[in-house]
């Protein structure tokens, strides 16, 4: 294990944002994993696990032991007729495992394709698009103390996804980094193609056409023209979570702005586009102090080549007051800040 000091995490995170960290490790398994807390503890270091770093916006230095995770390996370890499990170690890749998972014909995960970041970051986030959500899939998640480097396994139920959340971003925030996902996939091609996006892109397809490898495309397609690529234009997604309100707020709203998209939701609850929020007050395409809010994506902040983290904050922090002034919302956070 090779621990390296004052390193620059620039070329770590996605809006390349310039930062550095105190001390800085890779690791490529669940045993090196253990040896970089144990190491932490030793030296009374605060751990930072970054995996992509496509989620992170880095306002400061980091006086911390950021542990960057590679491990890699996908094993199946249970079937049925219908189904296998899979435990993914916590480095790969979260689209390579979308595209590979339909290679070997199991189903499920195509609606999630292209979504930036690692297996091991993807339930803290419950990573969802085009109307799935990761916790459909998890069975469980397996990883190790910061405190004691023990090894703990989280059932579905103990994970407590929500919407964009989950125990990982509460309870046990920063008490454990995630080593391993067990995830049961269909052997049963299933296609859900309700999210309005999608059924614009099959209004004209046969239900023969409408297949997983074709949804998974069909995402690929919708994402690569609204979502900017990081390695071009550097940004961290979507920065705001859309907004949940009760129906009556939602109806109220709706008498104000007709146009504002509203979902209904399972738990009575309602969705609004926070794009179409952000939009509506004026700040898509906005561009100022080497920051901006992409042209094409009211959602996605951009680092122009100049910003920094608390400048993307303050921007975002305008923004925020913005939306809460007109409709009385306030938008949240979706990545996680350090520093």
């Amino acid at each position: 294990m090779h621990i390296q000091r004052a390193e620059s995490l620039l070329p770590f995170n996605s809006l390349a944002l310039q930062a550095s960290a105190d001390a800085l490790v890779t690791v490529n398994s669940a045993l090196e994993l253990r040896d970089a807390c144990s190491w932490a503890r030793e030296h009374e270091f605060a751990v930072v696990p970054l995996g992509q770093g496509s989620n992170v916006v880095l306002a400061a230095d980091l006086t911390a032991l950021v542990i960057r995770q590679c491990s890699r390996g996908i094993e199946q370890i249970a079937e049925t007729p219908a189904s296998v499990t899979l435990r993914v170690a916590a480095g790969e890749d979260w689209h390579s495992l979308v595209q590979w998972s339909l290679q070997q014909h199991l189903y499920g995960l195509e609606n999630l394709a292209l979504i930036p970041g690692t297996v091991g970051a993807a339930p803290i986030q419950n990573i969802g698009a085009y109307g799935v959500e990761l916790k459909s899939f998890v069975t469980k998640v397996h990883a190790v103390s910061i405190a004691s480097g023990e090894t703990i396994s989280l059932s579905n139920a103990e994970c407590a996804f929500a919407y964009r959340d989950s125990v990982f971003k509460r309870a046990l925030q920063d008490q454990l980094i995630i080593s391993a996902v067990e995830l049961t996939l269909s052997r049963v091609p299933e296609v859900h193609i309700e999210y309005p996006a999608l059924q614009a892109a099959f209004s004209n397809s046969s239900s023969q056409q409408v297949t997983p490898q074709a949804v998974f495309d069909a995402v690929v397609a919708i994402r690569s023209s609204k979502l900017p690529d990081p390695a071009v234009m550097p940004n961290a997604g979507s920065f705001f979570k859309n907004p949940c309100v009760t129906q009556a707020q939602a109806v109220e709203l709706a008498a104000r702005f007709p146009e504002l998209p509203v979902y209904p939701q399972p738990d009575g609850q309602a969705k609004l586009a926070a794009a179409w929020m952000i939009e509506y007050c004026g700040w898509k395409g906005y561009r100022g102090d080497g920051l901006g809010i992409h042209p094409e994506h009211a959602l996605v902040m951009v680092n122009y080549g100049n910003g920094n983290g608390v400048q993307l904050l303050e921007l975002a922090s305008r923004v925020r007051d913005s939306v809460a002034d007109t409709f009385a919302v306030v938008l949240q956070i979706e990545p996680r800040v350090y520093g």
